[in-house]
């Protein structure tokens, strides 16, 4: 397709300047980019609103819209987020190692950028200046297809971002948004290996699988995010309830949001005040038929149920005998994102923290802190549920790779 592939073109030669520029030229153009976001804020407020009015006609659920809203705190988190990069160690040229061999070769490693990073994505319109962000301090291109849903917001910030790096004299080929956001062109854009390095998609588990098995470039999959709480049977039930309810209402659309609750069967007991909250916040209980004979306004759970992520008010809850059969059944059904332990038991946190299997695991504390800003990375290109490249939130060294670099002085190999 004509259209990707100059996309393409204009992307290479964008992450070749883009390898030449300095630490200072790149921070500067980034907090010219963060004070341009607050000064159009009005412009991408409007343009947001486009987007908003849209779904709702569609009927789309609230917390799906929560996740496309753009707000001026949000915008200023945004910028926020693009001032605190600028303020981040730049990774681009550190020499990792420098060893001498016994032939007199000095050989080392040295980071250096990925060259075209490639993400597709759904809804949150911040990602769009999260990415750009994270790419342009790594010296990386970036080219973006986002969904349908906020491509109004997208294009908004995207002209904001480029008019910023146009007026310090940096290309604004740096961040390319593909406004056609047909499925088709998202198709074409997974096999563009002749220009893109790597792509990484942030959405549903249907967007992720999509990539996966249709991409002909290098994928780091982000991900999807059945996320459990264990309570042990020595959990505070105060900070049990505080975290739970945390987890699972204070966004209920995000990756990093509680989705199942797993609880031992002597923990029981602390059940009603847990769902007493939740309930109070709109909360609807899936459970298994111990859970149910506790709280009775819940809801029997399905064997679908375990394996969902609702990114909705609704939560699954699954009774178990004990720790070993917690293990066994988050490590079945989570999606390798974020899982957590409220317990007493130094010994039992232990094995929590050696045999569940995912990105982040968390021993009293809420999942919802799996980010790259609570990470302190900034903001994060996405949160990774795979083993390679990378794992967990994404933030700078992620977005960049290594280059042997060799010193001789006249050896030749016999």
């Amino acid at each position: 397709m004509e259209y990707l592939d100059n996309i393409g073109k204009r992307a290479k030669k964008a992450a070749a300047e883009l390898a030449l520029i300095g630490k200072s030229e790149k921070n500067n153009a980034l907090n010219t980019a963060a004070k341009a976001l607050i000064t159009n804020k009005d412009f991408i407020l409007t343009e947001n609103d486009k987007d908003i009015a849209l779904a709702k006609e569609k009927g789309v659920k609230e917390s799906l819209i929560d996740r496309l809203r753009l707000t001026n705190d949000r915008i200023k988190a945004m910028a926020d987020g693009l001032s605190d990069i600028a303020a981040l160690d730049d990774p681009v040229g550190e020499v990792i190692s420098m060893k001498e061999r016994p032939n007199g070769l000095i050989i080392g490693q040295k980071r250096v950028p990925l060259g075209v990073i490639g993400i597709i994505y759904e809804s949150r319109p911040n990602v769009t200046a999260d990415a750009f962000g994270l790419c342009f301090k790594t010296s990386n291109a970036v080219i973006l297809r986002g969904g349908s849903d906020a491509i109004n917001s997208n294009k908004a910030i995207c002209s904001v971002l480029c008019d910023a790096l146009k007026s310090v004299n940096v290309t604004p080929d740096a961040v390319i948004l593909i406004e056609d956001t047909s499925r088709e062109t998202a198709t074409e854009l997974m096999r563009l290996n002749k220009y893109v390095d790597v792509l990484i998609p942030r959405g549903g588990a249907g967007l992720i699988s999509t990539v996966v098995n249709n991409s002909t470039i290098p994928v780091i999959e982000t991900g999807t995010g059945n996320c459990h709480i264990f309570v042990d049977e020595t959990a505070d039930l105060q900070m049990a309830a505080d975290i739970i309810e945390n987890a699972k209402t204070q966004r209920t659309g995000v990756c990093n949001a509680l989705e199942s609750l797993v609880v031992h069967e002597k923990a029981t007991h602390m059940l009603p005040a847990i769902a007493k909250r939740l309930y109070a916040k709109g909360v609807e209980i899936r459970g298994c038929e111990k859970t149910c004979k506790v709280l009775p306004d819940a809801l029997p759970a399905t064997d679908e149920d375990w394996g969902t992520e609702y990114l909705d008010l609704i939560l699954s809850c699954k009774v178990v005998s004990d720790i070993d059969e917690a293990i066994e059944h988050i490590n079945c059904y989570n999606t390798g994102h974020s899982e957590a332990i409220i317990t007493n038991s130094y010994e039992n946190s232990q094995r929590f923290l050696n045999e569940i299997d995912a990105a982040a695991v968390y021993v009293n504390a809420s999942t919802r802190f799996t980010d790259g800003f609570e990470f302190g990375f900034g903001a994060e290109i996405g949160i990774s549920t795979q083993k390679l490249h990378a794992r967990g939130p994404m933030g700078l060294k992620a977005l960049t790779t290594t280059k042997n670099i060799i010193y001789g002085n006249g050896q030749i190999r016999k």
